[in-house]
């Protein structure tokens, strides 16, 4: 009797099986190891630097404006998104004008128009609003420095303005994602209970489970507002693994699909063994940053500043990296066409580093020493301990500059950013290792205006060069190409010639596939276009 029971179990499971096959061979998940020491933020304006954007920004929360990642061998570019157009104001160059996109629905079903706009405007900018979140205020109001105001001007029609004329102001445009307010509602008008469920955005994925510190889930979106962009795979879980030996072994033995940033001396093998490797210029320098404005800085002297820049060996770091990354000697790269021609050409050239050091007042007898903080991991730090491990050593053989590694936890280290030069979160750094967007000169902007000067904006060194504000005020002012073009080499003369960072590496953005990862286009980008992704 038993064995006629266990023939009728089998036989019913045989016959189920051909019927569950083709949907279990639907069903794709890509499973992503990131860098990130634990998952970001899931409110609709993600922490974790730029990899929190690259995950959990851009793929679930959308901007008015959106980042074309559809191509590798240009700079992305910028394209409609959550609005179908904008344009300045004619009556006021200050203000520019959105016509948004109709039709357009959150996760949750609730409409996006004019006032979830507003909404979110006052969720981040406005801290008497019932909805201010104070953790994504920081992050957003450094991306987009300068918003003065916004106003609902019809249901379909918005109007943000800025503090000044900006011609760039477009290009911080897509930093300021948009989330349900349904969602807020719903959890109770909590941001904690938001994020322990996902808020719901108006991307191409959706936030379907949220396990804390493990993992976030996200699901494809079918009723995207963009059918040619519908995502390609079912879900993506993402991992945060911060430790890049730890996401080698995750994709060698199949937990994983693709990991970012994978351990240089890793990369020879993994080619060998069937994983494919992606690499791609990218706007992305990894520098130091000059603690300039701190007490008895020996920063505040330029000839320091310039010295440290002939003391490191770069072709060096590279070679540790096993040519995922190229030199850097200015914020934008030789091959660009901002980069100018300025008069300093920085090489590995010890002596001209020594004769400068010596200048200030720095010898032998009385070295240059300080301390830099650095993290663990985290976006676009690459392998931060090995490689300042390396500048360490260099700086003492080459210009017996004397250097303490102070290694703290990536979002810490972000904290310490927004920090004034005297702040004890800094514990005495007079220089941070955090790696930066060199995308745009709104990102140049951001990290160098002297009214973005720490602690309301991104330019920790309170870096003030006369020269480079007027060239920035001349071509924010601008509407024509060739005088935008002009100043912004004149501003990036001005960062090599009085440069207010250590320039170290720029990054090549290597990341590590499985081979049944397919479709994937590396843009020239922090981001990625995840909807373009399949798996074989």
């Amino acid at each position: 009797m038993r064995r006629l029971v266990l023939s009728a179990v089998l036989a019913s499971a045989l016959a189920i099986a051909p019927a569950l096959a083709p949907a279990l061979a639907q069903e794709k998940t890509l499973r992503i190891a990131m860098t990130a020491s634990d998952i970001p933020t899931t409110t609709g304006m993600p922490n974790n630097g730029f990899e929190g954007m690259r995950f959990l920004g851009f793929p679930i929360f959308e901007g008015l404006i959106l980042f074309d990642l559809s191509k590798s061998d240009s700079l992305a570019t910028l394209r409609p998104g959550l609005a179908e157009s904008w344009k300045q104001s004619p009556d006021d160059k200050k203000t520019w004008i959105f016509t948004l996109r109709k039709g357009v629905k959150f996760h949750d079903g609730t409409d996006f128009n004019a006032d979830a706009v507003i909404w979110n405007l006052e969720r981040i900018f406005n801290k008497d609003s019932a909805q201010f979140e104070p953790p994504a205020t920081g992050i957003m109001r450094a991306r987009v420095p300068i918003l003065a105001s916004w106003k609902k001007i019809d249901d379909s029609t918005v109007a943000l303005t800025t503090t000044q004329v900006a011609s760039y102001f477009p290009w911080m445009v897509p930093y300021m994602l948009n989330a349900s307010p349904a969602s807020w509602e719903k959890a109770g008008k909590d941001w904690g209970k938001v994020g322990a469920v996902g808020a719901a955005g108006t991307g191409p994925f959706k936030i379907t489970k949220v396990v804390p510190r493990q993992s976030v889930t996200l699901g494809r979106n079918d009723a995207y507002w963009d059918p040619a962009r519908k995502a390609k795979v079912d879900s993506i879980v993402l991992l945060p693994i911060p430790e890049a030996n730890t996401r080698l072994a995750a994709l060698r033995s199949g937990r994983v699909d693709w990991i970012e940033v994978p351990p240089p001396d890793g990369i020879p093998s993994l080619k060998q063994a069937g994983f494919v490797m992606s690499t791609n210029s990218y706007p992305h320098v990894w520098p130091w940053f000059y603690n300039m404005a701190a007490k008895n800085s020996p920063f505040a002297d330029v000839r320091v500043r310039q010295a440290l820049n002939y003391c490191i060996d770069r072709s060096a770091i590279v070679t540790m990296l096993n040519g995922t990354a190229e030199p850097s000697v200015g914020w934008l790269k030789p091959t660009d066409a901002a980069f100018g021609n300025p008069v300093n050409k920085y090489t590995f050239d010890p002596a001209k580093g020594k004769a400068l050091l010596a200048e200030a007042g720095f010898t032998a007898a009385k070295p240059l020493s300080f301390k830099v903080m650095i993290s663990t991991s985290g976006s676009g730090q690459m392998l931060p301990l090995p490689m300042n491990e390396a500048l360490q050593e260099n700086l003492k053989q080459a210009c017996g500059v004397e250097v303490q590694v102070d290694a703290v936890e990536w979002q810490v280290l972000l904290n310490a950013g927004r920090a004034v030069p005297d702040s004890p979160v800094l514990n005495g750094a007079m220089a941070l290792n955090v790696s930066s967007p060199s995308s745009d000169i709104g990102m140049m902007f951001r990290y160098f205006a002297a009214a973005n000067s720490s602690p309301t904006g991104s330019n920790f060194q309170q870096w003030n060069d006369p020269k480079f504000e007027t060239a920035l005020k001349t071509l924010a002012e601008a509407t024509d190409d060739a005088t935008i073009l002009q100043n912004f080499k004149t501003a990036h003369e001005r960062l090599v010639d009085n440069p207010p960072w250590l320039f170290i590496v720029h990054d090549l953005n290597p990341r590590a596939f499985s081979k049944n990862v397919q479709g994937f286009t590396p843009a020239q980008s922090w981001f990625v276009d995840l909807t373009a992704v399949s798996l074989k």
